[in-house]
C-alpha cells in the first residue's frame, strides 16, 4: 500500500431535484473508470478546501459556484492507493459562463443531470452510496471512513452530528 495522503474535494451540484453527475469514461488509468461521481479534484499547494472546490468545479463544468455547503469529510483507505481525505460539498447556486444546456462533457467524462431518485441506479462506488444517501436525506454534517480492499468496501465508520 502506498503511504501517499491525498486531499480532494467532491461536489454534488443540485438543480430541480437533480445532481450534476460525472460519468468517468475519458481518462486512461482512472481509479474511477466507469463510475458516476460528483465533480471535484485534488488540492493545489496552499489551497483551502473552498478554493479547491471552486476551481475544480469551474475547470470541470464551466460553472461558477455562488452557494455551496461543506456537508462532510470522508476518509478513504485503500490497500492499492493509500489514503484520501475528501471534503464533500453540495451546491445549490451557480452561474454558467456558457449555455448551461450545453453542459455535457469535460476532460474526465460525460456530465449529466440525474434525478436524485435515480442516482442510486447508477454505477457507483459502494461507499459513495452511503454518503449520497446522507446528502439526499439532508443529514447533518458527518464524518465517514471507508476502507477498501481492491474495489470491495470492507469497513465503514459513520459519525453524524446531532
Amino acid at each position: 500500500m502506498s503511504d501517499s495522503k491525498i486531499l480532494t474535494t467532491l461536489c454534488y451540484i443540485e438543480k430541480d431535484d437533480q445532481y450534476l453527475m460525472l460519468h468517468r469514461v475519458s481518462k486512461k488509468h482512472d481509479a474511477n473508470a466507469g463510475k458516476w461521481i460528483g465533480v471535484g479534484g485534488h488540492f493545489h499547494e496552499a489551497e483551502s478546501p473552498d478554493e479547491c472546490l471552486i476551481r475544480e468545479v469551474k475547470e470541470e463544468t464551466g460553472l461558477k459556484l455562488t452557494s455551496y455547503s461543506l456537508r462532510g469529510i470522508v476518509t478513504f483507505v485503500s490497500d492499492e492507493w493509500g489514503y484520501e481525505y475528501m471534503f464533500l460539498y453540495t451546491a445549490d447556486g451557480f452561474e454558467a459562463s456558457v449555455d448551461e444546456a450545453a453542459l455535457s462533457s469535460c476532460n474526465e467524462g460525460h456530465l449529466e443531470w440525474v434525478s436524485k431518485e435515480k442516482v442510486m441506479d447508477l454505477n457507483l462506488w459502494e461507499g459513495d452510496r452511503i454518503f449520497l444517501k446522507l446528502l439526499i436525506e439532508d443529514a447533518p454534517f458527518f464524518t465517514l471512513k471507508l476502507v477498501y480492499h481492491g474495489d470491495e468496501l470492507i469497513e465503514k465508520e459513520l459519525r453524524c452530528e446531532k
